[in-house]
């Protein structure tokens, strides 16, 4: 039934794209304000010290770093663990792969050595068969990667057990692994675990603060003390030297304290999005696929592409992200509740003519 009072209350832009699109609350800006601060170059920033103390607790691991981004972070990583000419072996949708600019050639020198998967997470035989070997004529492997959540598999969770089974892998090879957990604690929620569970099989692992727990700006990667020593000084090199930055700080430590446990209001209406999408005549969308906050979908065969599909919805008042040629990406997040998420809905039923 309509409501008036509802239709009302929806902001005549529904913003989709991503968890990314948060903005900071009330208590996060109170937070930036009040901030105690120092020069955190020299490594004086009381309120980095708290937040990179509490990840490292959160996350399993003796140590972490607070970095700009997720992209930053994960690419110290790949610096530390391998050496040029070196090649990393990684899903072939990753993040790390297609979305950070070939970082890991153009500043580490090493090549993708990427292998296929379904759902985003490759089996351990596969990351076994990708090992290069020990010859003088082809590049030799320094480094696993994973991502989990996978983003572009539509928010998907790895299996624990392979985690374990390819870091068994890495580990019987004497490689290292890295985990690329930007929305760790969505699958942490997802499973009713904690990060460091999931963290723990890998060498080090990044986790994003500004992707679905509301941070403005941040990441933080953790591992080995040894290891982020020598990461503190790659971020500078990186140009990721901040100074009085307990301002940001402060608001990405409420994330990692009071942001967690609401992830799963968002997964929650990511799967109404997807029921919903799927009773639309000519989309397709499998529910029972969404495990987190993303939800991908597609145009039935012989239909509109992803292109097509977003800027229709866009022509309705919905932001989404386009994956390929046929699908598009929608993300719930904290600034989205029920109401927004049923109107995005009859939005794209009228969008689509239905």
């Amino acid at each position: 039934m309509y409501d008036a009072a509802v239709a009302a209350s929806v902001p005549p832009v529904i913003d989709l794209r991503s968890d990314t699109v948060t903005r900071p609350t009330a208590e996060m800006r109170r937070a930036m304000a009040e901030a105690e601060v120092g020069d955190d170059v020299y490594r004086e920033d009381p309120t980095v010290r708290r937040l990179e103390e509490r990840a490292a607790e959160r996350l399993g691991k003796k140590a972490a770093l607070f970095v700009p981004s997720g992209t930053m972070g994960n690419q110290i990583a790949v610096n530390l663990w391998t050496r040029p000419g070196q090649e990393v072996v990684l899903e072939d949708r990753s993040h790390i792969l297609d979305y950070e600019m070939a970082q890991m050639a153009a500043f580490s020198g090493v090549l993708a050595r990427p292998i296929p998967s379904k759902e985003g997470m490759p089996t351990a035989a596969q990351y076994r068969a990708a090992i290069r070997p020990s010859t003088a004529y082809v590049a030799q492997t320094g480094l696993f990667t994973l991502e989990n959540p996978h983003n572009m598999a539509g928010g998907t969770i790895a299996s624990q057990a392979e985690v374990e089974a390819i870091a068994a892998v890495a580990r019987e090879r004497k490689l290292p692994t890295h985990l690329d957990g930007a929305r760790i604690f969505n699958a942490a929620v997802a499973l009713g675990k904690s990060a460091a569970e999931l963290a723990a099989p890998c060498d080090s692992v990044m986790v994003c603060l500004s992707k679905g727990l509301g941070a403005p700006i941040g990441s933080i990667l953790a591992g080995p003390a040894d290891f982020i020593d020598e990461a503190w000084r790659v971020r500078k090199r990186l140009g990721g030297g901040m100074r009085q930055v307990g301002v940001i700080a402060a608001p990405a430590l409420i994330a990692l304290e009071k942001q967690v446990d609401r992830l799963a209001d968002d997964h929650a209406l990511a799967k109404r999005l997807a029921e919903r999408i799927a009773a639309i005549p000519g989309l397709v969308a499998d529910p029972a696929r969404v495990q987190t906050n993303i939800v991908v979908f597609e145009a039935a065969p012989g239909g509109p592409g992803g292109v097509a599909i977003a800027e229709r919805w866009k022509k309705g008042g919905v932001l989404c992200l386009v994956v390929d040629e046929r699908r598009v990406r929608a993300v719930t997040c904290y600034e989205v509740g029920p109401a927004e998420i049923d109107a995005a809905a009859d939005r794209l039923r009228t969008a689509m003519g239905a």
